[in-house]
């Protein structure tokens, strides 16, 4: 008899979140976290592409996603300690999605890479970032 398989994770939301209008997914089962993006004329710089802070934005939610699913059975709640962002091609119109993965991961610290590609797979920007789990006391 087979079992059915867990269910993913419910990313929580925030006033960012809501505010750009991204959606998280964290039902890979593999460790990533994805953050996903229609982008729409609320997203453009003055250039008429995706704004860099939003890019930012979207490399260290899917990261930090991916360093909470690392943490624990639960989303273990993080703080970015430090966030390095490589803008690499501008994002014009359609679906951006960024994937964050674990790179390594410590009882208080996760380092956790992510990029952003455009709908065809075409690789927009990357980060790497380092995470604090904010664990509470006398907790695990």
């Amino acid at each position: 008899m087979t079992s059915a398989p867990p269910e993913a994770p419910v990313a929580p939301g925030s006033g960012a979140h809501d505010l750009v209008g991204y959606d998280v997914d964290l039902s890979a089962g593999d460790g990533t976290a994805r953050v996903v993006l229609d982008l729409a004329p609320k997203h453009l710089n003055r250039n008429g592409s995706l704004h860099g802070g939003i890019i930012a934005m979207m490399l260290d939610a899917s990261a930090g996603f991916a360093a909470s699913l690392a943490g624990g059975p639960d989303l273990v709640p993080v703080v970015t300690v430090a966030l390095n962002t490589q803008y690499l091609a501008p994002a014009i119109s359609g679906r951006v999605t960024a994937t964050g993965h674990v790179k390594q991961a410590g009882r208080s610290i996760c380092y956790a890479d992510a990029d952003l590609r455009d709908a065809a797979g075409k690789l927009l920007a990357t980060g790497n970032g380092v995470f604090k789990y904010m664990r509470k006391e006398g907790g695990t």
